[in-house]
């Protein structure tokens, strides 16, 4: 299926056979008068006596090739409400052979003046598939000609949208690959590429990684054919040396848990276990395509945790980039060793202003919070807020989950300075995090997102159709614009 999106100034009215129009909460149609026949106005005036007016779109089939579809648009809408609207109206118009809709803008009643980039926003997120590797592919395009005298968009708008959807996409893309496609080589081939963007990117191979001493990130994909790496991607918008914002994401491009085997039922699932790492990927994309006014970094740490006679064991202790040891006593608890050294990493080389990352990292975070928010751990009050905020603009929800030094005795080890899973039972994701707070040895601002929730859905949520949501690049996009841009 191919998307179409045209903005046009007029347009003859022998096309208009299916329009789309906005109206008030109490879909009034007074204000229609201009765009139907007084006949098919009175038609839908009688049916709209016995409809649902809590419903957001009404669809009318004037006749074997006529159709009206009216847009409620309530009181008080939100950003994330109107890009709603727009995703809904791409679920309804989703179906069926070629396509060609019209948007007339004329009768819009509300004061976002983005209230048209933001609606076709959402219906361009919504409008996602990864169908790459099916043999027989749907050839038919949907067309959306938006017209009217308040159909202009600015460019700088066009610009940015375009670039959060394009980062967007290339997260997905990244989640929905098998693993037998995107493992570590492949992932790390594909970062290379993104040079053509202007970031600079930096492959650290397995052999750069032992030189370095990331110990802990290595023994995780020791067991696999493919190589580990650590990539960073570096943007400067501001091209003077101000402290970057960094963004560390958990690449395990797949997850079988090792020696500590997951039960077979959804392993096939495990190829979404990188999201993390594909949200720092997609913002990045995201930022320099926008030209961002920022200096940024992203990190991510790419492993395969495979089992085989080289995979590490259960009990094994091995010696992280920080200096710190770490007794291995589950292998499947391995998000947080790629993270331990890339969080380090990332502090010493780059002394970031902050440090954000993103990791489908625990269970445990699915059963406290479902699949409506991601867990937020932080160490910073401030920072912790500001992601909060962002992620209600965006509806990318975060709650926040405690961290405190009483949570440390659970990771202690008898042989070692810690070990990676506390076996007393309770606070899985929390002492996940705690775990990860140890390796940050400057104070830096930190915040860990657990997205083990949010990364993948198998239903499909408002703005994407199941599958990789891509959670995160919005999220941290609208994080970067409010306060620090």
């Amino acid at each position: 299926m191919t998307l179409k999106i045209n903005f046009k100034n007029t347009v003859s009215k022998k096309s208009l056979v299916k329009l789309v129009l906005f109206v008030d909460d109490k879909f009034n149609t007074n204000r229609l008068k201009r765009y139907i026949s007084s006949s098919e106005l009175s038609y839908i005036a009688d049916i709209l006596k016995t409809s649902d007016l809590n419903k957001n779109l009404l669809i009318f089939e004037l006749n074997s090739k006529k159709k009206v579809i009216l847009v409620s648009i309530k009181k008080n809408l939100k950003t994330f409400d109107i890009e709603n609207l727009g995703a809904e109206l791409y679920g309804h118009i989703n179906h069926g052979k070629n396509s060609e809709y019209f948007i007339n803008l004329d009768n819009i009643l509300s004061n976002n003046d983005n209230f048209i980039d933001n609606f076709l926003h959402g219906l361009k997120l919504k409008s996602y598939e990864f169908n790459k590797y099916k043999s027989k592919k749907e050839n038919r395009t949907i067309t959306i000609n938006v017209i009217g005298k308040r159909n202009k968009t600015s460019i700088q708008n066009q610009l940015k949208f375009k670039a959060l959807e394009e980062g967007t996409f290339f997260a997905r893309d990244l989640v929905s690959e098998p693993g037998n496609i995107l493992h570590p080589d492949e992932y790390a081939k594909r970062l290379s590429a993104l040079r053509k963007y202007g970031l600079k990117v930096n492959i650290y191979d397995d052999k750069k990684l032992k030189k370095l001493g990331m110990n802990a990130l290595l023994g995780v994909g020791q067991g696999s054919v493919r190589g580990s790496y650590l990539v960073t991607m570096e943007w400067n918008g501001l091209r003077n040396n101000s402290k970057p914002l960094a963004f560390v994401g958990k690449g395990v491009c797949f997850d079988t848990g090792g020696y500590s085997l997951k039960p077979a039922k959804f392993m096939e699932d495990m190829t979404y276990d990188m999201a993390g790492s594909a949200a720092v990927v997609g913002l990045m994309k995201s930022l320099a395509l926008r030209k961002a006014k920022i200096n940024a970094v992203g990190v991510v740490g790419l492993v395969e945790n495979m089992v085989s006679g080289n995979a590490q064991r259960p009990g094994d202790i091995v010696k992280s980039y920080s200096g710190k040891t770490i007794e291995i006593l589950n292998t499947d608890a391995e998000g947080r060793l790629v993270l331990a050294d890339a969080l380090t990493f990332t502090e010493e080389k780059f002394k970031p202003k902050f440090m954000i990352d993103l990791a489908t990292l625990t269970g445990a975070i699915i059963v406290s919070l479902g699949s409506e928010y991601a867990g937020l751990f932080s160490n910073d009050d401030k920072l912790s807020k500001q992601l909060q905020n962002a992620g209600e603009k965006v509806e990318e929800k975060l709650w926040r989950m405690p961290l405190h030094k009483n949570y440390d005795k659970l990771i202690n080890s008898k042989n070692a300075d810690m070990q990676n899973i506390n076996y007393v039972g309770g606070a899985g994701s929390t002492t996940a995090a705690q775990f990860m707070q140890r390796f940050i040895l400057k104070k830096t601002p930190w915040a860990h997102l657990d997205i083990a929730g949010m990364a993948f859905s198998k239903y499909g949520g408002a703005l994407n159709s199941g599958g990789a949501t891509g959670f995160g690049v919005r999220l941290l996009n609208k994080l970067i614009e409010d306060n620090y841009e």
